[in-house]
């Protein structure tokens, strides 16, 4: 372990601990699962050589796939918190409300391609292979005429046709990557690459198609960013994009907002920042980004999920995996220490 990857000591231990025994990976102890979060985790225990423990996360969403190639997931954003304490109330499993997101499903390829990139083991792809294509085709079956993706399967608890943009940002990044590894397997699934091409046009060109029933998304950071983080808008456009908010979402010295009206710093949106500046050639921002968030480290060296800078206090009072894991591909990104470091700066397909 050199220098840079010991400094990530602590990160890559908080997602050790928080993983179970059954490979499950939830956002804080006892916490609520979904796909997305997990395999961000598993991602950033690939990056640092935690086979056991990344062969552990991938067999977990094996075992729990459902029929239609999705996972149940709880959305964090509606978790409640304890005032008091700062910190999320674990619900019990009568009141949890589930859904079957499009975007945490298709997740799984591109953490199959970044197993690819590291470990090139085509019997690791073979393996995984049946439950990427059974996630893929669910996202798909959910891609409406516009070309966006419906956020979740139609079901009781999300009644109406909507399409969430950093949602459908990260399934174009997905898709890519589930192309790459039907490619490496010659697989061919010419729907997939219709699919991309049409999702593409959608955040390209069709704006309305997104958030229409979501209007407090557009406070959100991600939906500036995520576009160049996951390559459907690129080159000088993209430059553009990020120079064009910048002063809106970024405060100097502390880091990427989470949205516009507070004042909440948020680690994993500024080092998914961090990666997007990388791709649009400002490398040295980056670092300078990833320096700020080096006050948010708890003593055990695990990153807390934001911190409200006015009051000057860490909130929530919680150090989910997942926030440790985008740190831990952000510095990859940076510094080139994994195989997989280009997982999210190449969009191509082989």
């Amino acid at each position: 372990m050199n220098s840079l990857t010991k400094n990530l000591e602590g990160a890559i231990k908080r997602i050790i601990l928080l993983q179970k025994e059954d490979g499950c990976i939830p956002w804080t102890e006892d916490g609520v699962f979904d796909a997305w979060n997990h395999l961000e985790c598993v991602m950033a225990l690939n990056a640092l050589g935690y086979s056991k423990e990344v062969d552990l996360g991938f067999s977990y969403l094996k075992k729990n796939q459902l029929n239609d190639g999705s996972w149940l997931g709880e959305l964090g954003s509606t978790l409640d918190i304890d005032e008091k304490k700062g910190t999320f109330i674990n619900r019990d499993i009568e009141s949890k409300v589930f859904f079957r997101d499009t975007n945490f499903a298709a997740y799984i390829a591109t953490a199959c391609w970044h197993d690819f990139l590291i470990n090139n083991s085509v019997d690791n792809l073979t393996n995984n292979w049946g439950m990427i294509e059974k996630a893929i085709n669910f996202v798909i079956e959910n891609q409406m005429k516009d070309g966006s993706i419906r956020w979740a399967a139609k079901s009781l608890e999300a009644p109406k046709d909507d399409s969430l943009l950093t949602g459908c940002c990260s399934i174009y990044k997905s898709l890519i990557c589930a192309i790459n590894c039907a490619s490496q397997l010659n697989k061919e699934r010419p729907n997939w690459t219709q699919s991309l091409e049409k999702l593409e046009n959608a955040i390209k060109n069709k704006p309305e198609s997104f958030d229409k029933t979501w209007e407090s998304k557009k406070r959100f950071s991600m939906d500036w960013y995520y576009p160049v983080l996951c390559g459907a808008i690129a080159g000088k456009k993209a430059e553009e994009r990020i120079n064009s908010q910048w002063n809106k979402y970024v405060l100097n010295e502390k880091g990427c907002l989470c949205v516009l009206d507070q004042p909440w710093v948020t680690i994993a949106e500024t080092a998914e920042l961090a990666i997007a500046l990388i791709k649009i050639q400002k490398k040295d921002e980056a670092k300078e980004l990833l320096s700020w968030i080096n006050d948010y480290i708890d003593s055990d060296g695990a990153y807390w999920m934001g911190r409200q800078v006015t009051e000057k206090v860490f909130w929530p009072m919680e150090k989910p995996g997942w926030t440790s894991a985008a740190v831990i591909l952000a510095y990859d990104a940076l510094h080139n220490f994994s195989k997989g470091s280009s997982i999210f700066l190449d969009d191509n397909l082989i």
